[in-house]
């Protein structure tokens, strides 16, 4: 029997943000960067890799360490993070990563036999002098790399751009040669940054960084985020140089966008930055992004959604509980609170690390393995799981903990009537309460929201 999968779609002690995914094979693997819980910065550690069967998208297996932040010259002494990683395919068959440490400005490269690594360091990319990207006189720095290999040519995208920064002028595309490291066509701008697309089609949306690259039929989109940081965008071209139009939003990690049931500029999650892209798995496509834990930026984990194209053109992706799961989850069991997709207060929110509003988080280290839940739950807050398929459901019980005094009431949409209501005391261990709610046949969303005293965390529940 077939796992079913949720968000995020790592177990939730795993945190692997900057997803790039890709199928080789009949395996899905996610190559992104490795935050630690609690972590004080973001990509504390070693690149891990991770796959799924293309027809069990619920069953992750951890392939280990695939490279360490050591095996480069430039960080012998693991000083500086591994940030977002892209992997492609070479002329030879190989598998080459290519990356940016923190505290430098130039592309490296390692290369595997395996998707899954090891890995070994290859070189860094220069230009036909040999002198390195990002290091020459009038060179932007090097950031975010992505890349695509089509024939004896690939195509290296990378930038970094702050809002209000007039020296980064946005995206760059470069051309290496079959040696994977040698630039043959210098870098060329094709998303403007901040200052630069005000009176462009990117006005609103122009890039930040977290480049990607995809072709799907004859067009080519680069995915990246915007100035916002929450939002994933993307532009279409019919060649991998450009020119690039803007084409829109593909997915938002507060929901801000999605106009299915609530106001469009209304969050639903607490949001920050954001990096991913799409592939297709199946002959569907999705995208993966990821979400923000602990109240933080540095503790973020993979989701995914499917993503829906109109013509040429993605339209934006409404964030879930059931991502990769090709349909709403079973309307029955036990599901973990740590799978919520909307968290939220009466006082909209939308980026991460505010005061007195919910979040997820777990107990322990970075490593230990116990699941991660629900804390801060005050008066008036809302968690949101969607979707289910529901068919004769007549409880529902919720596993809590914490000094609170009140109830949980139950609705099946955020701004919902009751469906009803579970009563809730003062405790310091996790307790069941159940009772009587009657939740409509269908494909159905269930948020809880929390009216009383005190503050609840929340680590699981059950549709009966």
């Amino acid at each position: 029997m077939k796992n079913q999968a949720f968000n995020p779609y790592l177990p939730s002690w795993e945190y692997i943000p900057d997803g790039e995914p890709y199928v080789f094979g009949n395996r899905i693997y996610i190559f992104g960067s490795h935050d630690m819980y609690n972590g004080h910065v973001f990509c504390l550690g070693d690149y891990m890799c991770w796959s799924a069967p293309v027809d069990d998208p619920g069953d992750w297996k951890c392939e280990g360490i695939m490279y360490t932040k050591t095996q480069d010259p430039l960080n012998r002494e693991g000083k500086m993070c591994l940030y977002a990683p892209d992997v492609t395919v070479g002329a030879d068959g190989r598998y080459y990563l290519y990356y940016v440490l923190d505290k430098v400005s130039v592309v490296s490269v390692a290369v595997a036999d395996r998707p899954q690594g090891p890995y070994e360091f290859y070189g860094y990319v220069h230009d036909k002098n040999g002198q390195r990207i990002g290091e020459r006189k009038g060179d932007e720095p090097q950031f975010d790399p992505a890349v695509l290999t089509e024939g004896n040519r690939t195509y290296l995208y990378t930038g970094f751009c702050a809002a209000e920064d007039k020296s980064r002028h946005g995206a760059m595309v470069m051309v290496l040669g079959e040696d994977m490291l040698t630039v043959e066509r210098e870098p060329e701008f094709i998303v403007p940054s901040h200052m630069y697309g005000s009176h462009t089609d990117f006005s609103g949306h122009e890039f930040f960084e977290a480049s990607s690259i995809r072709k799907r039929g004859e067009k080519y989109y680069f995915v990246y985020s915007s100035v916002v940081m929450h939002e994933l965008c993307y532009a279409i071209s019919d060649d991998p140089l450009g020119p690039f139009c803007y084409g829109g939003v593909v997915v938002s990690n507060c929901d801000i966008g999605i106009s299915d049931g609530k106001p469009a500029e209304k969050p639903l999650a607490y949001g920050a930055n954001n990096h991913g892209s799409i592939v297709e798995i199946n002959g569907k496509w999705y995208v993966f992004y990821h979400r923000h834990t602990n109240n933080s930026w540095y503790c973020r984990q993979g989701c995914a959604e499917p993503v829906q194209f109109e013509d040429d053109h993605i339209v934006q992706a409404q964030m879930t509980s059931c991502g990769l799961n090709n349909g709403p989850l079973l309307g029955k069991g036990i599901y973990p609170a740590y799978i919520a997709c909307n968290i939220f207060t009466p006082e909209d929110q939308t980026y991460v690390g505010g005061c007195g509003h919910p979040y997820i988080m777990q107990d322990g280290r970075d490593g230990d393995t116990d699941p991660a839940y629900i804390t801060g739950i005050s008066d008036g807050a809302e968690v949101g799981f969607k979707y289910f398929e529901c068919k004769d459901l007549s409880a529902v019980k919720i596993t809590v903990r914490g000094y609170a005094d009140g109830e949980f009431l139950v609705l099946n949409e955020w701004d919902g009537e009751p469906l009803g209501s579970i009563p809730v005391e003062f405790t310091n261990v996790w307790e069941d309460y159940t009772a009587e709610v009657k939740i409509p046949d269908g494909t159905q969303a269930v948020y809880f929201k929390y009216k009383g005293s005190g503050t609840a965390d929340l680590l699981s529940f059950e549709l009966i």
